[in-house]
């Protein structure tokens, strides 16, 4: 199954139960709403907004599963049994892009909870994958689609 070996931190899990409990209770009654309403539009046959509807149910039913699969398989990584002295699931880490003279802090974490947009990368990407098991000081070299990127770790915090 996809979700076998999914690695969640402790707020990872705690946002994927609220998606899932989101998704059950909310999404859940407004869909049943949706087909209500479309049901009374009469001939199911050709009735465009029914079958929309339906489809978003089983959409929605399908993510339910799935969520509630990876969180009973996942392994959650504990945050104070994380080493700081090497790159793990659950630590951050500050380097330094030594292309552009910029320092990025990155929060690795499982592939489930990554998030570009808040700087938290899979320890499976390819940055992340780089960075696991490297120390403070460690210059790293990573094949990326725009080219090679040379990290030096500055620091290691949970």
């Amino acid at each position: 199954m996809a979700n076998e070996g999914v690695v969640l931190t402790h707020q990872g899990v705690k946002e994927l139960e609220q998606k899932l409990e989101y998704l059950k209770t909310v999404r859940r009654l407004e869909i049943a709403e949706e087909i209500k309403t479309a049901r009374a539009f009469g001939d199911l046959s050709e009735n465009a907004e029914y079958d929309e509807a339906k489809n978003e149910q089983a959409k929605i039913e399908g993510e339910i599963v799935m969520l509630e699969n990876m969180l009973r398989n996942a392994t959650v990584v504990d945050q104070e049994d994380v080493d700081v002295q090497r790159v793990n699931v659950g630590t951050t880490v500050k380097v330094l892009d030594k292309e552009y003279n910029e320092e990025i802090e990155y929060k690795i974490v499982g592939s489930a909870e990554a998030d570009l947009s808040t700087n938290k990368i899979s320890n499976e990407s390819p940055v992340g994958r780089a960075l696991l098991g490297k120390k403070v000081g460690n210059l790293v070299k990573v094949e990326t689609p725009g080219g090679i990127v040379k990290l030096k770790i500055l620091d290691i915090h949970r």
